[in-house]
């Protein structure tokens, strides 16, 4: 694989299972060692942050403190660190609930926290492995457009794996789409689709297209 990804970039990575997508995630946050080749950052150290498809929130601490746990293991007074938390659940409109634990929570509560725990260490690249995929639709839909109001605000690299073509389409401004075998790529792609998305977007043809490209290029063998 060859593949450059410019800095404030939503790329959604696309594939069939197995084709490798959460290893290349893995590989760029230096959590699995390369057999060969190279990952270069530039610059070469930068705070990321990984958004798995568990939300794998501690069950014992509360909303806030969950959200607060990075910047605790980073060693940061409870103040600071509490005020950095309840900014980043009140990107995600959960101001309201940093008392609550995650037993309390919906499912897209959870993934919510999650998302803003990430948030909380003001990430330049944000790392995403299918995190929605569990969630039902109009819950993944709302999360969706969240994340790209986040990202547009934050001016952030996100890089984002998923299985659903709809959910590529819409979100990233550029999609590539691995092969079932060595870990190639059959497609990159630049969405041609509006900067501003909203729900609205989900019946636009112009989507449609988008997401008729993609689907193309997972149906080539």
């Amino acid at each position: 694989m060859d593949l450059r990804i410019e800095a404030g970039e939503f790329l959604a990575v696309l594939g069939p299972s197995g084709c490798g997508k959460s290893t290349l995630l893995r590989m760029i946050a230096r959590l699995s060692v390369t057999d060969g080749g190279r990952i270069v950052t530039e610059p070469e150290q930068f705070q990321t942050a990984f958004v798995f498809q568990d939300a794998h929130l501690l069950p014992w601490r509360t909303t806030l403190d969950n959200a607060a746990l990075p910047l605790e293991l980073m060693g940061l007074g409870r103040d600071e660190r509490y005020a950095k938390a309840r900014a980043a659940l009140a990107q995600v409109g959960l101001a309201e609930a940093e008392v609550r634990y995650p037993a309390q929570l919906s499912g897209g509560m959870r993934m919510r926290v999650s998302l803003a725990r990430a948030l909380v260490t003001e990430p330049r690249l944000l790392l995403m492995d299918e995190p929605f995929a569990a969630l039902d639709e109009i819950t993944r839909f709302n999360l969706e457009v969240q994340l790209r109001d986040l990202w547009q605000r934050r001016g952030m690299t996100v890089i984002f794996v998923t299985h659903s073509i709809s959910e590529a389409a819409f979100l990233a401004n550029r999609a590539v789409v691995m092969t079932r075998r060595k870990g190639g790529i059959k497609l990159d792609r630049r969405m041609d689709l509006p900067v501003e998305r909203t729900n609205d977007l989900r019946s636009d043809p112009r989507l449609g297209h988008e997401m008729k490209v993609l689907m193309g290029a997972m149906e080539e063998e």
